[in-house]
């Protein structure tokens, strides 16, 4: 008689390049989602969901690859017809969601969008193809004063999420300078243009001497692997390095760097003075250069871009995987967009907005130990008798009015010793106990979990006598005593 074949089950595995989050981290994302749309609602930015789904053409060929459309990204095609896609940021779908909606909004129409992108990217260490973003949009305004008040909103932004002044900068730039630049070398064609675009962006990572070789022939990357340059010559990668290392002492002295560097270009002089308006903005709203600064550095990837670009960075100092000191990094960047409305009207419509990785920026309020979640779990209420299970969920609903997060064991109750170890395990801070007795006299018992764990690995004996971690009190007290612990443990 034949054997059965052994039947195929899917691996139990998440897919490369993405991952799942548990309990605290959901909960540590949304509490600082909340402190960011506090700012964000505090400037009057109207919060938008968009779809997930996006149409490829209404996404826009921006990601790397712009001969193939599912390039960069997640894409299907539906029934023979439209390309369709996971969306690749938030801005793009506003820009959308604007030209569709535009007789019915208000302009300048100010919105905040949160939530998940995709990229159909290369994973690595701590880079992922699913991540969020938190983004703020002012679209309707030709203001510079529009993209002055995005980098203010940035700031006030990471200090409500715990990021004090002095641990992060917000560097401002011009895309018109850049182009004023590109414009003194005679370079016109617009693939050349975003390839130079894509590699200064990365001045930050590989240095002067890096982005040399990454604008002219080429250079080896970290793994050995060769990237082709450019193509310029060394005397057309002389002016984009010097426009990338004119930043001064001084804001005066970066901005007249700027001017004596682009000369005669129209469009550069343009972007010079529009970073001088900002300046002074800035300074006339209390944010020195030690919050916003003008940098010229800072040149955002993406080939969207037509104006003031901005990016935040972290300061401070923290240990990589080998132990090295360095700093964080950028945990937001954004810019001006003025033709990305046009693809859809055929109006020019200008826009400007800033988008948070949050990802990134929860993990760099855990490498501070700002993270505001307890990380503390819900009440146990243990089960000594399955039978009165009505009296438990009596108990559980008693704690749940009162506030407090509580749950009733619903596991196998016969051994009581692993209903403790489950409170342990869900990291609860009191496991609530009461049998048949002492619910006849109006007593129920309290196991303070987490200073019964720290008196059994420090404390001697005399210290555990005196500070026991589990006593009785009347039925009447429980929801009092359990907001002690609480409140102890927070």
């Amino acid at each position: 008689m034949a054997k059965d074949k052994k039947q195929n089950r899917p691996k139990a595995i998440t897919p490369k390049g993405f991952r799942d989050y548990f309990g605290s981290e959901v909960t540590e994302r949304n509490q600082m989602l909340q402190k960011i749309a506090e700012i964000y609602d505090s400037y009057g930015f109207e919060a938008l969901e968009s779809s997930a789904v996006e149409t490829v053409e209404a996404l826009g060929k921006f990601l790397p690859d712009v001969d193939q459309p599912n390039e960069g990204v997640f894409a299907w095609q539906e029934n023979d017809q439209d390309w369709l896609a996971l969306r690749y940021d938030l801005t793009a779908p506003l820009a959308r969601v604007y030209a569709q909606y535009r007789n019915e909004l208000p302009t300048p129409y100010r919105r905040y969008s949160m939530g998940p992108v995709w990229r159909n990217e290369k994973p690595g260490p701590g880079r992922f193809r699913q991540f969020y973003q938190c983004d703020a949009d002012t679209v309707g305004s030709a203001s510079i004063a529009a993209d002055s008040e995005i980098c203010m909103l940035l700031s006030d932004t990471l200090q409500n999420v715990g990021i004090p002044e002095g641990d992060y900068i917000i560097k401002a730039n011009n895309r018109k300078v850049l182009n004023g630049v590109l414009e003194s070398v005679n370079i016109q064609e617009t693939p050349k243009k975003d390839a130079i675009l894509r590699t200064v962006d990365k001045f930050d990572k590989v240095g002067e001497s890096g982005i040399r070789q990454l604008l002219g022939k080429g250079r080896l990357d970290a793994s050995g692997a060769y990237i082709d340059g450019v193509g310029l010559s060394d005397s057309e990668a002389d002016i984009v390095v010097a426009f990338l290392t004119s930043k001064g002492t001084d804001i005066e002295t970066t901005l007249r760097n700027l001017k004596n560097l682009i000369r005669s270009s129209e469009i550069g002089l343009e972007g010079v003075n529009e970073l001088e308006t900002m300046a002074e903005l800035f300074e006339a709203s209390g944010y020195g250069s030690n919050k916003i600064s003008i940098d010229p550095s800072v040149v955002r990837g993406l080939g969207y871009y037509t104006g003031p670009v901005y990016e935040a960075e972290l300061t401070f100092e923290i240990f990589d995987e080998k132990g090295r000191k360095r700093q964080f990094g950028s945990v937001s960047g954004g810019g001006r967009y003025d033709d990305l409305v046009k693809r859809f009207t055929g109006q020019s419509v200008p826009a400007t907005g800033m988008s948070i990785g949050v990802d990134r920026l929860l993990a760099a309020l855990k490498e501070k130990g700002r993270v505001r979640g307890s990380g503390l779990g819900p009440v146990v209420v243990t089960v000594m008798d399955r039978d009165r299970i009505g009296d438990y969920q009596e108990i559980v609903t008693e704690l749940r009015n009162a506030g407090i997060r509580a749950e009733v064991y619903l596991g196998n109750p016969k051994n009581f010793g692993n209903q403790l170890k489950y409170a342990d395990n869900r990291g609860s801070p009191a496991a609530v106990i009461e049998g048949t007795e002492e619910r006849e006299i109006g007593m129920i018992q309290i196991k303070d979990l987490i200073l019964g764990k720290k008196l059994s690995e420090e404390a001697t004996l005399e210290e555990w006598k005196d500070r026991p971690s589990q006593f009785t009190v009347r039925r009447e007290e429980l929801v009092q005593k359990i907001r002690e612990i609480l409140s102890a443990y927070k």
